[in-house]
């Protein structure tokens, strides 16, 4: 299980290491660098890990001012297949990622780390 240990606007130190990019975190593992066919929206062709291999609640970090937008048929696939869709600014999506994984949740986090 995966801990966020501090985020701040282009930073974010996961697990005692620290990472300058967009990201995402899996159970077990980071994929770092990660990079969006259009950079402030979310579209499935970003996502082909996570929907191969659904979470329980998948949490999105929009950046700090909240810019990066989900595609809707991001939100209609996750729902049906049965996951949870959280999006917030991304200091928010790190506190629910630790709470839902504190909680025993299978959690992805898919964060932008900048605007």
């Amino acid at each position: 299980m995966s801990k966020i240990e501090k985020y701040s606007f282009g930073s974010i130190h996961v697990d005692g290491r620290k990472y300058g990019r967009d990201l995402i975190i899996y159970p077990g593992k980071v994929h770092p660098e990660w990079w969006r066919k259009e950079g402030h929206k979310l579209q499935l062709e970003d996502i082909p890990e996570v929907l191969a291999d659904p979470p329980e609640v998948l949490v999105v970090g929009q950046g700090d001012p909240g810019r990066m937008q989900v595609d809707r048929r991001v939100a209609e696939t996750l729902s049906n297949l049965r996951v949870q869709l959280v999006v917030a600014p991304t200091q928010k999506a790190c506190d629910t990622f630790n709470e839902l994984s504190q909680k025993g949740k299978r959690v992805v986090a898919a964060l932008h780390l900048t605007c």
